[in-house]
């Protein structure tokens, strides 16, 4: 069995450098940087566009903390796109405020359709804006989220992701395990990376793009997962992607367990559709340009999909060799427990630090820090299964609460009371 062994020892190796890396970029985010200098200054105009599908109950209060920004009112507009809607989210964005356009399309019904038919509109009017914001109908937004946005925009970057929180942190173990992940990556992953050059990604919603940046071609996305697929192609192309800690956007996480498997099921299959698409421009990327940014959004990749598939391989050497007393009992109990510890016990101190590092109150997320290794586990079987079992159809997450902005703290931090169930 020696040539198993080699294979294992190098599964071992690819896996810790594979994560060495990461932890190194990670601590990049505790370096505090010098602001950027504003390379012009001036207010400019922008969209606020909303895609919406049967979204009554919650588009109204976006909205409105769009109409409360700390940003001249006429330099912005809100649009709604009522998206294949059969209630009465036209007429409630309308009565609200917002510029709506419907559009009826049953064979095309994910987000990146939605915008792409929008924008090719504006772009054919020659709309007279800079740069346009996407949120999901479900968001409220900080008020100061324009007015840093466009701090960005003078600062010369030309996509930016804001800082996406959560409404509902506390509602019970599946929205605590959303805000934990978005937490620690918003710091170890967006922050750590925009602090050394590298490129964050955008993250579904609560982002800035600069007009110019997709005429003609418009919002030209293919798989489910939009957000990734544009991020790859801008990294693709060598240019980086700008975070905004303080423009803070606040998103509701579905509370029940089928709408999370569903929603992180399509966003697995997304993944796998960017890694067919967009592997290989990665990597011939990296290997002409020769720089970092590059690699690193190959690593990306390869850190998602296939890296759980070496780690499952790497678990299945543990146990044959076991099997055929390569290793002992003891041995395969460590080997195991080397894999166990860092994937499912250690992100809930690493999520305790983040929320530290952020001011957080880490009282009300006690459950849900406990209960983090169970999210964790669920993901890595939503992985397992899309590897076999792919739906590629959009299934709605209904949002029923209404949470507005007055609801959630101060300083982009959103902390609710309730107790965990």
């Amino acid at each position: 069995m020696d040539y198993l062994y080699i294979l294992r020892e190098a599964l071992v190796w690819t896996v810790t450098i594979f994560w060495l890396y990461q932890v190194v970029i990670s601590l990049c985010s505790l370096v505090k940087l010098k602001d950027k200098p504003l390379k012009v200054n001036k207010e400019h105009r922008f969209m606020a566009i909303i895609p919406a599908h049967n979204e009554e109950a919650v588009v109204g209060n976006l909205i409105e903390s769009l109409k409360n920004q700390t940003y001249n009112k006429d330099l912005y507009d809100i649009y709604v796109i009522a998206d294949n809607c059969t209630d009465n989210t036209a007429k409630i964005a309308k009565e609200a405020g917002a510029i709506v356009y419907e559009r009826f399309d049953a064979t095309k019904k994910t987000k990146g359709y939605a915008l792409n038919w929008f924008l090719q509109q504006k772009i054919a009017e020659n709309a007279p804006y800079d740069a346009f914001f996407v949120f999901d109908a479900d968001n409220i937004v900080d008020k100061n989220f324009i007015k840093n946005m466009n701090k960005k925009l003078c600062q010369g970057e030309d996509v930016v992701q804001g800082y996406r929180d959560i409404k509902n942190p506390s509602d019970n173990w599946i929205t605590a395990g959303y805000a934990i992940f978005y937490w620690q990556m918003h710091r170890f992953y967006h922050l750590a990376r925009y602090n050394i050059g590298l490129s964050p990604l955008l993250n579904g919603t609560g982002f800035m793009v600069k007009f110019d940046i997709i005429k003609p071609q418009g919002w030209d996305t293919e798989t489910l997962t939009e957000d990734i697929e544009f991020s790859l192609k801008r990294i693709i192309k060598g240019k980086k992607l700008g975070w905004a800690t303080d423009a803070i956007v606040y998103d509701e996480q579905p509370t029940g367990f089928r709408q999370s498997w569903s929603q992180r099921s399509r966003w697995t299959v997304g993944h796998i559709q960017c890694i067919k698409r967009y592997t290989k421009e990665l990597a011939t990327a990296a290997k002409e340009n020769k720089k970092m940014i590059n690699l690193d959004g190959l690593l990306y990749i390869v850190g998602s999909i296939p890296m759980f598939i070496i780690t499952i391989a790497l678990l299945l050497s543990n146990f044959i060799m076991y099997n055929s007393a390569s290793i002992t009992t003891a041995e395969l109990i460590k080997n195991l427990i080397m894999y166990l510890v860092p994937t499912f016990v250690l992100p809930i101190f690493v999520g305790m630090f983040a929320m530290w590092l952020d001011g957080r109150k880490i009282k009300p997320m006690a459950k849900g820090l406990l209960c983090y290794p169970l999210f964790l586990l669920t993901w890595l079987c939503i992985n397992f299964k899309c590897l076999f079992i792919r739906n590629t159809s959009w299934e709605k997450i209904n949002h029923v609460r209404s949470i507005k902005i007055a609801d959630v703290s101060n300083n982009g931090k959103a902390q609710t009371e309730k107790e965990l169930v």
